[in-house]
């Protein structure tokens, strides 16, 4: 039987778990697929072994196994709205383990994470997904092991590490934590550390196999690509620091900071502390994203547990609620708001393209030449345009660093001499695709307010194409370093290119 101090926050907890739980299947429903989501929906269509341009396989294997029952978009959402539930749960179990004689501050710390504005808005299935459960399913067996010092929960922990590691690179920032924490203590923890490292290293040797072959697209999109050109700016730390505050919430990150807390749970406070440290050093170069640090949150919030009373952990639990009101109606108003109340706006064509996706390509489906092929320049909207018409929708020119699925998918040589209509949410200027047509006739068509420029191009020209455009493409995306072993390049092959080395 239950104690009065446990009954009345474990009733808390389930009647906010079934509201928030109704809150994340509407907003599944109502809020259109996203362009991300559609460009990860293709990675299913078009299943790999090893890895795809930009990340390890595992949301594309996901979304192959949730494509064999259905393509719904609250079906393939269904991972992202169990996620947080799964983490909760976890969290919950942790914390009893750590203090088994406070029984009621399990529940009530589910019911503040629950409360939390992400836990409840963000239901879509990308890559960061499966990153987020193995990262604290990894940590949850490392905490474990740490408590019973049962090596059987080391393994598990790299087990775990590995997965996430197929899911993305920054997974690794666990392995640095893991290391980070292990060395200091002696021989014994090397020998831990050494063990989670063995139970990792198959996965991200298939990663590495994977590469190998497909021109190490992972490893210079990662480290090379998406790199370019980054420098020191001062913005990018003040933005960060504000994202922080904003996601531990200021009356818990105060509280804490003033508490002490910091000098206890050492295992704990790691996880969270030397990936957000490490983030932090990022943040002077690059733009850190808030889902790049949601994987980290469920240790904070658990310490917080740990170290706060629970009086204080109910107070800040209904605070969290008051700050998840503008967030619900920002997603009310994105999700029924008549597009024509912003026509004009940029936005206005952004939500005309994901909401009426269909009606958009059944109007540029309309005196279309049973011959030719519908493109874009844009790879979210090539995505969207894909998910929602049935068939894929290749990209038309040089794209930019990010998505670049569609090199190991289209081939243009198929193209050559056919027509091509090429559809943008921006102005097209013919005399940019002449040189690759021996016409192109540009039109404009409206659909909800919402302009969108087609340009029909006749008689596709591959080898001027070739010459200008996927020349450039292999010159910036597909420079290896020299010390890379290369045993397949899809598109360099199938264009007759010659290894590029930096």
């Amino acid at each position: 039987m239950l104690s009065t101090d446990e009954a009345a926050p474990r009733r808390l907890f389930f009647r906010l778990l079934a509201i928030t739980t109704i809150i994340k299947l509407w907003l599944a429903a109502a809020i259109p697929f996203t362009g991300d989501e559609a460009y990860f929906y293709l990675w299913g269509s078009y299943p790999d072994w090893g890895g795809y341009y930009d990340h390890p396989p595992m949301a594309g294997w996901w979304l192959w196994a949730l494509q064999g029952v259905s393509s719904s978009t609250l079906w393939l959402r269904t991972p992202a709205i169990l996620l947080w539930i799964a983490v909760v749960f976890g969290m919950m179990d942790l914390l009893r383990r750590l203090q088994p004689h406070h029984a009621g501050k399990p529940w009530m710390l589910g019911s503040l994470f629950l409360a939390l504005p992400f836990t409840w808005s963000l239901n879509l299935i990308t890559t960061d997904t499966p990153l987020i459960l193995f990262l604290f399913f990894s940590g949850y067996a490392f905490l474990r092991a740490e408590q019973s010092d049962d090596l059987r929960w080391y393994a598990a922990a790299g087990l775990l590490l590995g997965l996430a590691l197929l899911s993305k690179y920054f997974a690794g920032l666990l392995a640095i934590t893991y290391a980070v924490y292990l060395l200091p203590r002696g021989r014994r923890s090397w020998l831990k550390l050494i063990l989670v490292a063995l139970c990792a290293l198959p996965f991200m040797l298939l990663n590495m196999a994977w590469n190998a072959t497909h021109c190490w697209n992972n490893v210079l999109f990662n480290l090379y690509n998406r790199n370019a050109g980054s420098q020191f700016d001062a913005s990018h730390l003040i933005i960060y620091m504000l994202m922080m505050v904003y996601l531990v919430t200021p009356w818990t990150g105060l509280r804490l900071a003033r508490s002490g807390a910091l000098r206890g749970y050492w295992p704990l406070v790691s996880l969270f502390a030397v990936p957000f440290v490490l983030f932090l050093l990022l943040s002077f170069y690059k733009t850190i994203g808030l889902h790049w640090v949601l994987a980290f949150l469920p240790f904070f919030f658990l310490w917080a547990g740990a170290s706060l009373d629970i009086d204080v952990l109910s107070k800040h639990r209904r605070w969290n609620l008051w700050l998840g009101l503008p967030h619900l109606i920002a997603l009310l108003l994105l999700a029924y708001l008549p597009s024509n109340v912003i026509q004009g706006a940029k936005l206005h064509t952004d939500i005309v393209m994901h909401r009426e996706a269909k009606a958009l390509i059944k109007m540029l489906r309309q005196d279309l030449p049973t011959d030719a092929t519908i493109m874009t320049p844009s790879y979210s909207f090539a995505s969207l345009l894909s998910y929602h018409g049935g068939s894929y929708v290749p990209v038309f020119g040089g794209g930019s660093f990010h998505a670049r699925f569609d090199d190991n998918v289209t081939d243009f040589h198929s193209y050559a001499g056919k027509p091509i209509r090429i559809v943008s949410t921006r102005k097209i200027d013919a005399s940019t695709l002449l040189p690759y047509f021996d016409s192109v006739s540009v039109s404009e068509r409206m659909l909800d307010g919402a302009r969108f420029w087609v340009a029909d191009g006749q008689g596709f020209r591959f080898e001027p194409y070739r010459a200008q455009v996927l020349s450039q493409i292999a010159e910036t995306y597909y420079r290896l370093p020299a010390f890379l072993p290369l045993h397949g390049c899809r598109f360099m092959e199938q264009y007759g290119f010659q290894r590029q080395n930096r």
